[in-house]
């Protein structure tokens, strides 16, 4: 039998696709080409903004007609669906529809009603529930009532068979209630994963061979986790850190890089800091969103820290970390924002020159407290506004990688490039793409390579 996946959103959720990946390839399943031919497809979704949510009501109209084909219904719609037709000839073939994530945590009680095309709806706290879920596609039985109780649970892996790179998941949910944000209330409560279940999964992964880890969780840097299970000791992100690094020097462990995102800036402590400066298998990237860098846009947003101690932050991390590559994410639009407000944030931009920003406009969550805040920013607004913090940050990225040309770096490689299949494609520890000619055997592997010139947001160079 064949499953399907389609994934939307956040690292976390691919790691989630991957981790219950797991239990169809333990019970011998294999991953269908698409998602016409699966036995069970699952659209796994991201709520963080309306359009993602628009994109999987989309999908469903698609997969209603894949569903209509696959039970020989000769007036069915989508007629280009041929692989589904195809299928069928010897009978009706049925499709189970799984909609899983932060989107049918949200929609719980009401997308299944609905949107009858959909036969199990999976919210975040659910996943446990797979196994029964597959039980019965096995059996062709009826679909089974879930368990949605709110209880998370941590995969053992969320390892991609073949993956040379791979995500940790370390903590679940979130605290902080941003006011913009709907996480908090379809992730839950911040959850940190146990110390040793961490270790071990760090171990199986070394024993696959991976290469490079990113360590997971809404807010990672809040991380406060028991050593065991049944331990009443707990240690933060820092000393979890130093652990891991220690652990994989300690174990001669392939794994050559550990990052990890997302961080929460009021949470990213000097004692972290001193961390990444003192283990080489730390990378020296740092993903901090700032949001804003106008104190009153920050404050309504209850993001906790103000532009000035933001700055400070930043001044402490270059001076420990001179090497360090700063991203972070951007939002311009939020409820109240005046012009006056996006020459700031311009301003603080230019001041800190990130090397590249996630940049995106307000998009109103239903049930989050901006949703109903007076001073709405009309969209067309929020697009001019937004198009200049993109043209500015355009500007930044070239200026500020061009400063790294002439340079010899470690790279860890992907792929063959896409734009010349004679190149193969590597990112740096400090996650800047680099094209280069190299034989394919190479990839996978870590290897030098110097930095010759910038094309574009990617480096040209020779493997040395």
């Amino acid at each position: 039998m064949t499953y399907f996946f389609e994934t939307y959103g956040c690292q976390m959720n691919l790691a989630e696709s991957a981790s219950v990946e797991q239990l169809f390839l333990a019970r011998g399943w294999t991953k269908a080409d698409d998602a016409e031919t699966a036995d069970i497809a699952v659209i796994n979704t991201c709520s963080v903004r309306a359009t993602a949510e628009n994109r999987v009501f989309g999908r469903l109209g698609w997969y209603a007609g894949v569903k209509a084909v696959r039970s020989c219904d000769k007036d069915a719609k989508f007629k280009s669906l041929t692989k589904a037709a195809a299928l069928v000839q010897n009978g009706p073939r049925p499709l189970t529809l799984v909609v899983m994530g932060c989107m049918a945590e949200r929609l719980l009680k009401t997308l299944k009603r609905d949107y009858p095309v959909v036969d199990y709806v999976v919210g975040t706290f659910a996943k446990k529930e797979f196994s029964r879920i597959i039980d019965a596609v096995e059996r062709n039985d009826s679909p089974v009532e879930l368990d949605d109780s709110q209880i998370y649970q941590f995969a053992a892996t969320s390892y991609e068979p073949g993956a040379f790179t791979t995500f940790v998941p370390i903590m679940h949910g979130c605290n902080n209630f941003c006011t913009y944000c709907i996480v908090p209330y379809v992730r839950g409560r911040e959850l940190s994963r146990p110390v040793d279940e961490i270790l071990k999964e760090i171990d199986v992964l070394s024993s696959y061979g991976v290469k490079e880890i990113t360590l997971l969780g809404q807010n990672v840097n809040s991380y406060n986790g028991p050593l065991s299970k049944d331990s009443e000791d707990r240690i933060q992100f820092p000393e979890l850190m130093e652990r891991i690094a220690v652990h994989i020097r300690d174990t001669a462990s392939p794994i050559g890089w550990v990052r990890f995102v997302s961080s929460h800036p009021k949470d990213l402590s000097d004692t972290l800091i001193d961390v990444l400066a003192k283990y080489p298998v730390l990378c020296h990237h740092i993903h901090l969103p700032v949001q804003h860098a106008s104190n009153r846009m920050l404050k309504a947003m209850n993001r906790r820290y103000t532009k000035e101690q933001y700055l400070a932050l930043v001044d402490r991390i270059r001076a420990r970390i001179p090497d360090v590559s700063l991203t972070t994410d951007v939002m311009v639009g939020f409820p109240g924002e005046t012009e006056e407000d996006v020459t700031e944030l311009i301003e603080f931009m230019k001041q800190v020159r990130y090397e590249s920003s996630f940049m995106y406009y307000y998009n109103p969550r239903e049930g989050t407290p901006a949703c109903t805040m007076a001073g709405q920013v009309p969209v067309p607004v929020k697009k001019e506004r937004l198009q200049r913090i993109i043209d500015l940050q355009l500007a930044i990225t070239g200026q500020e990688m061009a400063k790294r040309t002439g340079n010899t770096v470690q790279v860890l490689v992907e792929s063959v490039s896409r734009d010349n299949d004679g190149e193969l494609l590597g990112k740096t520890a400090q996650d800047e793409r680099v094209a280069f000619a190299a034989p394919r055997s190479c990839i996978g592997s870590f290897v030098q390579v110097h930095l010759d010139a910038l094309s574009g947001n990617t480096f040209r160079g020779t493997m040395v």
